[in-house]
This record gives C-alpha cells, sequence and structure tokens, in this order.
C-alpha cells in the first residue's frame, strides 16, 4: 500500500477518534467540574431572551464561524443548552449560516486579501482544480472527511468556481451527520450524568451516525483518490 493511501486510511479514522475524545473529556469533566451549574446559567440566560435566545445562540455561531474562532465548543454547548434535536438544527442552521457567508465574503468582499492568505496553503490551491471537474463529489468530501479545518475552507470554496447554491446545499447535507454526532453525543453524556439514567435510544441513535459518518467516511477518501488521479493532481493533504 502506497504512503498516500496509507494517509487517506488514517484520515478516515479522524473524526471517529475526537468524537470519542471529546465525549471522554465531556464525561471526566462533567465529574471533576460542576459543569451542570454552568450550563444551567447559560440555560437561564437563552431562556430569559424568550424566543431571541435561539436566534441569538445562531448569531453569535456565524460570528464565531466568519472570524475563525473553532465552533466545536459552541456546538458541543448546543447539545446542554437545547438538547439532541434543538440543538442539531440550531447549529446546523448556524454552521451552513456561517459557511455561507465566509463563502460570500471570500469571493465578493475580501477576494484579493483570501486569495494571497489561502497561498500559503498550497494544497488548498488543488481545492479550486478538483472542484472544477467533481464540485459536488469535492464539497461532500471535504466536508465529510477532515482533511482541513472547516472554518480555513468556507473561505477556500469561496474563490472556486462552483456555484452558491449547491455549495451551501452539499455543504449542509454532508455537515449534518456530524453535527447530530457532537450534540447528541454531548447531550446523552449530560442526561446520563444528571438523571443517572443511561438513555439507550438517543445512545443507539448516536452509534448508529457515527459507524456509517465512518464508512461513509472511508468511501469518500476513495473517492477524492480517483478524483485526483483523474486530474492528475498529487494527493489533496492540508500543507502539501
Amino acid at each position: 500500500m502506497s504512503d498516500a493511501a496509507e494517509t487517506k486510511q488514517g484520515k478516515a479514522w479522524i473524526k471517529p477518534a475526537l468524537f470519542g475524545i471529546v465525549l471522554i473529556g465531556l464525561f471526566v469533566a462533567a465529574r471533576l467540574v460542576d459543569i451542570e451549574s454552568g450550563l444551567g446559567a447559560a440555560r437561564a440566560w437563552i431562556e430569559s431572551l424568550g424566543a431571541w435566545g435561539p436566534v441569538a445562540f445562531i448569531g453569535l455561531y456565524v460570528l464565531a464561524t466568519v472570524l475563525m474562532v473553532p465552533g466545536s465548543v459552541p456546538t458541543i454547548l448546543a447539545g446542554g443548552l437545547f438538547g439532541a434535536v434543538w440543538g442539531t438544527v440550531y447549529v446546523s442552521i448556524a454552521s451552513v449560516l456561517g459557511a455561507a457567508l465566509a463563502f460570500l465574503i471570500a469571493r465578493y468582499v475580501l477576494r484579493d486579501h483570501v486569495a494571497g492568505w489561502l497561498s500559503k496553503k498550497p494544497g488548498l490551491a488543488k481545492i479550486d482544480r478538483l472542484t472544477a471537474s467533481h464540485g459536488t463529489l469535492i464539497v461532500a468530501i471535504i466536508r465529510l472527511v477532515p482533511l482541513f479545518p472547516f472554518n480555513i475552507v468556507n473561505y477556500a470554496f469561496g474563490l472556486t468556481r462552483i456555484g452558491f447554491g449547491r455549495y451551501v446545499i452539499v455543504s449542509w447535507i454532508c455537515m449534518l451527520p456530524g453535527t447530530f454526532l457532537y450534540v447528541a453525543g454531548t447531550d446523552a453524556v449530560l442526561e446520563a450524568i444528571s438523571s443517572g439514567e443511561i438513555p439507550w435510544l438517543l445512545i443507539g441513535a448516536v452509534l448508529a451516525v457515527f459507524v456509517l459518518l465512518f464508512f461513509v467516511g472511508r468511501k469518500a477518501a476513495g473517492r477524492l483518490k480517483a478524483a485526483e488521479a483523474a486530474t492528475g493532481d498529487a494527493p489533496l493533504e492540508e500543507g502539501s
């Protein structure tokens, strides 16, 4: 097996490994720190805003995405603040809006600045060539397989030739499983800690999505390799 193939197989393990680490870390932290009180205070503040609470959360999430602040923290918090279902809904809306806004900024507002900044990451230049011939596939794969940080590719796609509508729709669909994984996983851990009862149905749903995302990620890595071979590009790796 080539080094490139081994690297791509390794990439498929990244999201599942990160997910497991996050949940274990959350469980340990909840045992050592009074996380429930902190979440209770945040939940009380959200509820005090009434119908504007979710709007405020979404707005802050979008701002964080545009400013390239890692979205993992608010994504995890959403599980404790809103639960698995509504947390997934709100994070899904916020992440897509943030990704769309960053895309538009890169394409129409700060194109030269963003292009100069991304030129320091040669691996990202291949995204444009691959997107030109495999637009939908490349957006889907990069959303499923974490080759590059979420916030960076939002801007990078703005410099490609893919249509805005297709970018938004494909991004939303392919980010949704990962969003549910983190939000629902957090909700399951916190519910088990606070109530002392294991939410088996929720855990089953999380595990099902976990397995689905892992195998889809492996399949996506293979499709990406084929797309690279078709365009004659070297393997798409961060920092290459």
